[in-house]
């Protein structure tokens, strides 16, 4: 499950990922297409454009790449960026990428002051960001990279909570919560204090979840362990038989053998649901499920370099990297939805 990847995830470090490849470079830009300037997100998906070849170029013309391109941002987006970021140095060995993990909102304050080229979030960008970043005479492009669900877990050896709904989630984790030990959630579970692990709140996985589950964004308990690094809360809930703890789906995945995923029952008449490739891309893993984005600047996407990476972060080979790495593929017309702003 390319562990690898995960495990380079340290908060605040920048990842530079160095590939010595012999491999040949291939050609990926079809000149400086620059985007009209307007609204973020969500491109036109009736575009038709087709997709991105093997090597992320849509030109058959071999260019030789070079230069740096900065990511920066979410914890949860950061497993795809690195292992996409390393694949494409394969390819283009002139072009050195860094990927940061430092939460959603630290990435998109690199971007709006000009100190990286593209933020990674797991949640949208606000309407103030925006405006900062177009004061400053640029703009982004909003575009999903793939489906996530929160998972929350907690360890192997709790027998009592592996299911629970969404009102005992938000008794848990809701601001000024009287819920100490598992007993004040369910009296039939064990007398014993409840030990939380969660991202930090720069996190955009932070933000989603207290908006699903206790009906606004940043609105939570603060007596927790926050981590932006998720490997610390996989460590914490892991090592913890009386902890709980919640983090993207693919951390889930890659810590399976020390772990258990609770299913969650988001209202009354509906069966519990627990985090699966099939349950989060259907829609039925509520409502935890959703979209997590890659943020390029405009001016970044005149660079040759740049629009060759996202080309190959959409292309076929791009798409299974982020299956490699435990997230669900986008459908199709919303990779070329996305394409059209870099052709």
């Amino acid at each position: 499950m390319l562990n690898r990847w995960k495990r380079k995830g340290i908060l605040l470090v920048t990842a530079l990922v160095v590939v010595m490849s012999l491999a040949a470079c291939a050609g990926g830009s079809n000149g400086g297409n620059q985007e009209n300037r307007g609204s973020v997100g969500t491109p036109d998906s009736n575009t038709g454009t087709p997709a991105a070849d093997k090597n992320g170029s849509s030109n058959e013309q071999e260019e030789k790449l070079a230069g740096k391109i900065l990511l920066n941002g979410s914890s949860t987006v950061y497993p795809i960026a690195l292992a996409v970021a390393e694949e494409f140095m394969n390819l283009h060995p002139e072009v050195n990428i860094e990927v940061a993990s430092t939460g959603s909102s630290n990435g998109i304050k690199a971007i709006m002051n000009g100190e990286a080229d593209i933020a990674n979030a797991s949640r949208l960008i606000k309407d103030e960001e925006l405006a900062k970043i177009r004061e400053n005479g640029d703009d982004v492009v909003q575009m999903p990279v793939a489906y996530d669900g929160i998972t929350v877990v907690i360890h192997p050896d709790n027998d009592w909570a592996e299911q629970m709904t969404v009102q005992q989630l938000n008794l848990i984790w809701q601001k000024d919560s009287p819920v100490q030990k598992w007993s004040d959630v369910d009296p039939s579970w064990p007398d014993e204090k409840i030990n939380l692990y969660g991202p930090g709140t720069a996190s955009g996985t932070f933000e989603y979840f207290t908006e699903a589950i206790n009906g606004e964004a940043k609105v939570s308990r603060e007596d927790y362990v926050p981590s932006e690094d998720d490997n610390v809360l996989v460590q914490g809930v892991s090592s913890d038989k009386y902890a709980l703890g919640y983090f993207g789906y693919s951390y889930y995945i890659d810590n399976a053998d020390r772990l258990k995923a609770v299913a969650i029952k988001p209202a009354d008449g509906v069966d519990y649901v627990s985090p699966s490739t099939e349950t989060i891309n259907d829609g039925t893993y509520t409502p935890l499920s959703r979209e997590i984005y890659m943020y390029p600047l405009k001016s970044a996407l005149e660079r040759p370099e740049v629009k060759a990476f996202i080309e190959f972060y959409l292309s076929e080979e791009g798409q299974e990297l982020v299956e490699s790495v435990g997230y669900v593929r986008l459908p199709q017309e919303k990779l070329d939805a996305n394409l059209a702003h870099v052709r």
